[in-house]
């Protein structure tokens, strides 16, 4: 599958599967001030705030005693089905976001999935559309049940997408999921949950080359960027389930279009209700590098820095925040600065592999750039112990025979 039609496939996966399964309100009724959600239960609100905090343990296991209590709900299958969807993700390093900004993604290196966490996602999936499936036999204008098996189809393409890297299972799934929320909004108009992932497909669909874009159109499979981004402020200024994935999403698509000051706004909307998800402070550094407020963004790497190390993104990869530190100072061709951000992760006594080699290897070449060839050999040592299989070994290898020249 050439890149567009992969970067379709995985965005469309990617972005669809942030809806999670909440019943759409009838339009005549106004939203709440509080989010309700289906089944009611009451641990539900709580297992929504762990699960955006990025508290992933706590939401699989809170979601976990909800579906014990409503087994054949498809809606509580669908929220325990995305939290563990989601905490794989994040193991394997998938939800990196400064990676969907562009196309690197595709061929982004991730650790493997849990073959146990693997067949959990499938047996949900499973479950779920059985369930949907017979409700919409019996009613084929269920819209709570279309909403749901719209949002089933979105997680188990994000699942293919990203975990098996499956394109084409990715791409299928995803349109199904498109098509059931479109169905929802003939059916209700109005509803907002169901824009969600209807804009999220407008706008990938209609950010595709000319020629791509008309296939896609030949299939069924239209779009426009600027109704997708209508669809999603809608949502997100919307006070439905929905609301807070609509943010999400609309900050990597308008990081996409380089409106950093939007996207800002929508991210710094979500970070005082949940401080203690690393993602969403990383990424306000991230975006305000993109807008060259280098300054601005070394302020909140250091801060996100320092705010772990006292504990504040426990159980979380915050190192994350000083290799972009040392990324931001190598690009000002501060070298010595660099290095030295680099090299704050072995202060940290267990720190994230993938992250403590990507460090290690350009620390080595910040020294090798300073010509301390002997501490830089160190360095690409010390991240061949790490993990000797990696791509980054194999970099660090290449660098022990002869020293990096910043080419």
């Amino acid at each position: 599958m050439c890149v567009q039609h992969r970067w379709c496939a995985v965005l469309l996966a990617l972005i669809s599967a942030l809806a999670f399964a909440q019943p759409p309100r009838p339009s005549s009724v106004p939203a709440p001030v509080k989010f309700s959600f289906r089944p009611a239960d009451p641990l539900n609100p709580h297992a929504f705030e762990h699960f955006y905090d990025m508290e992933y343990e706590r939401s699989v296991a809170e979601f976990t005693q909800v579906l014990q209590r409503h087994p054949d709900d498809p809606d509580a299958i669908n929220h325990l089905l995305n939290a563990v969807l989601f905490r794989e993700l994040y193991r394997v390093g998938a939800l990196n976001a400064g990676e969907y900004a562009n196309d690197s993604f595709l061929n982004a290196a991730h650790r493997p999935a849990d073959p146990h966490v693997v067949e959990q996602i499938k047996s949900l999936v499973q479950k779920a559309l059985a369930i949907e499936d017979k409700r919409l036999d019996a009613n084929p204008k269920d819209v709570a049940a279309i909403y749901a098996r719209g949002v089933t189809k979105a997680e188990f393409a994000t699942y293919t997408a990203l975990l098996e890297r499956a394109w084409f299972s990715a791409l299928r799934n995803a349109v199904g999921a498109r098509h059931d929320h479109e169905k929802v909004l003939e059916l209700d108009p109005q509803n907002l949950d169901a824009k969600l992932i209807v804009g999220a497909h407008n706008y990938v669909v209609g950010s595709l080359p000319w020629g791509v874009k008309v296939a896609s159109s030949m299939v069924g499979l239209g779009g426009n960027k600027d109704k997708g981004l209508d669809y999603l402020r809608a949502t997100a200024a919307g006070n439905t389930e929905t609301s807070i994935d609509a943010k999400i999403v609309l900050a990597v698509f308008l990081r996409r279009e380089k409106r950093f000051d939007e996207a800002l706004q929508f991210l710094r909307s979500l970070e005082p209700e949940y401080p203690h998800n690393v993602l969403f402070a990383v990424e306000d550094g991230n975006l305000l590098r993109a807008q060259g407020k280098n300054q601005q963004a070394e302020a909140v790497y250091r801060r996100v820095w320092e705010e772990g190390r006292k504990g504040k993104y426990a159980g979380l990869n915050y190192e994350v925040s000083a290799v972009a530190l040392g990324d931001l100072l190598r690009g000002q061709k501060d070298f010595t600065g660099a290095a030295a951000a680099y090299e704050q992760l072995a202060e940290l006594s267990k720190p994230d592999v993938d992250t403590a080699q990507r460090a290690a290897v350009s620390a080595g070449e910040m020294y090798d750039l300073l010509h301390k060839r002997d501490t830089a050999v160190k360095k690409y040592e010390s991240a061949i112990s790490l993990d000797p299989a990696s791509k980054l070994a194999e970099t660090a290898r290449k660098w022990l025979k002869e020293p990096y020249n910043g080419t």
